[in-house]
């Protein structure tokens, strides 16, 4: 299926680490040449040195239009196109709304939405230029579908993601070019592993399919959005979960349990 890809330019942005890293592996994988964008250059550079020759990193900040289009200019140099974005960029600081400030809203908004809005527009000029384009937005179950307490600026943001697919499908699909979001649940990263196994343990409880996500689970959802066989399909999402947000309560589960 993924044929397709060999040979064309992706842009991870927040590529160093997370889904990310997995982004930046799986496109590696198939042949594609790939632009580790991240804030914490030598992660990314030590990423892209383990991945051949056709991945290379760059430091840049969402938050920034200069360093977006800095980005989309470098692509454009390395690899002479820009064929798909990964907009994947994201933080996710806890704070309860009794205790978050504005300066807190405004930082996850400004790298969560308006920083996928500015990688996109980036790599617009380079994608209507050649008439062709796949964009892929790392949306959340966490806003769209569902919340957790610390987390409703992130919330915000990523139903404000899903919003703005929606209208940009319809704005981008003359020179075509899709956009489409992946909605991962809790996918394991190595940023879990430091919260210990009985946290992780009951994570994965909540979870039909007994275990949390991985990195590739989601990178093999963007890379069919990537490809020729995805050509139909924008402005559509894709809950990577495990079957999480199904049960409409912990005794759905608990019923489960007395079937195995």
């Amino acid at each position: 299926m993924f044929r397709s890809l060999a040979g064309r330019t992706v842009i991870v942005t927040g590529g160093s680490r997370g889904i990310g890293r997995g982004l930046v592996k799986r496109f590696a994988e198939v042949g594609a040449n790939v632009l580790v964008v991240s804030r914490h250059l030598e992660q990314a550079e030590t990423l892209a040195s383990v991945l051949g020759s056709n991945v290379s990193a760059f430091a840049a900040d969402v938050t920034n239009p200069e360093s977006c289009h800095a980005f989309a200019s470098t692509a454009l140099k390395r690899y002479g196109h820009i064929d798909i974005l990964c907009a994947n960029a994201g933080i996710f600081p806890v704070a309860k709304l009794d205790v978050m400030t504005s300066e807190d809203f405004d930082l996850v908004l400004s790298t969560n939405l308006k920083g996928m809005f500015l990688s996109i527009s980036a790599v617009l000029p380079a994608m209507k230029q050649q008439q062709w384009g796949r964009i892929i937005v790392t949306s959340s179950i966490t806003g769209p579908i569902t919340g957790y307490p610390g987390w409703s600026h992130y919330g915000a943001s990523k139903a404000g993601q899903l919003g703005f697919i929606r209208t940009a499908a319809i704005e981008l699909a003359p020179w075509n070019i899709t956009i489409n979001a992946v909605m991962p649940g809790n996918i394991h990263t190595e940023g879990l592993d430091s919260l210990g196994a009985d946290y992780l343990a009951k994570m994965a409880a909540s979870i039909p399919m007994k275990r949390l996500g991985s990195v590739e689970d989601v990178a093999n959802a963007a890379l069919f959005f990537a490809s020729e066989e995805a050509a139909y399909i924008t402005g559509q999402t894709l809950v990577v979960d495990g079957g999480q947000v199904l049960p409409e309560s912990l005794m759905a589960l608990e019923e489960m349990k007395e079937m195995f």
